[in-house]
């Protein structure tokens, strides 16, 4: 499988632009999967729900299915948190895996930059951002940009997709480093 990550302060528009890029790399026939990091807790159920109610009696996965998808909830009851490793090693193979989160990782990123954020670029301190997608002309970016480090107008689908497909890095389940 082949990877490739966002990094971008909260706001800066990484699951806009991911939604974005997607039809363009699914287009070109490439079958694409994603891992989303949340730095904060998050729950898919409902209560009152039945598979709600098999997590809160102790099971430690519940899986969900219909015709049209499945779910598998897992219950880390303390357990540490998966590292990329890991969750990698547990998708279903594809060509292309999108990470959103996971900064600390070195995997091939683009940073997404919006100025009225109000936050650094990353860039500088990160060797992993290869590109940067940005509402702003580069002259308006904040100082530190890296020389040649590849530019695009964060409106420019087509363009990122591209850059996405061509920069992803191959990497072998379970095995990446982080």
């Amino acid at each position: 499988m082949r990877v490739f990550g966002f990094a971008g302060w909260s706001g800066s528009g990484k699951t806009t632009l991911i939604e974005k890029i997607v039809p363009f790399l699914t287009a070109r026939g490439l079958k694409v999967s994603l891992i989303k990091h949340a730095h904060h807790g998050f729950d898919l159920d409902q209560p009152g729900k039945d598979s709600y109610r098999h997590r809160e009696a102790g099971c430690a996965e519940v899986l969900i299915l219909a015709q049209e998808r499945w779910a598998l909830m897992h219950e880390s009851r303390g357990a540490p948190e998966l590292t990329l490793e890991e969750a990698l090693a547990r998708m279903t193979p594809c060509d292309l895996v999108l990470i959103e989160g996971y900064k600390a990782y070195s995997v091939p990123k683009l940073e997404v930059h919006r100025v009225a954020v109000g936050k650094p670029l990353l860039c500088p301190g990160d060797p992993n951002i290869v590109g940067i997608a940005t509402d702003v002309a580069v002259s308006a970016l904040p100082d530190g940009l890296p020389e040649g480090l590849p530019r695009f107008d964060i409106e420019d689908a087509a363009s990122i997709a591209h850059f996405v497909s061509v920069r992803a890095a191959n990497v072998s389940r379970g095995e990446h480093e982080r």
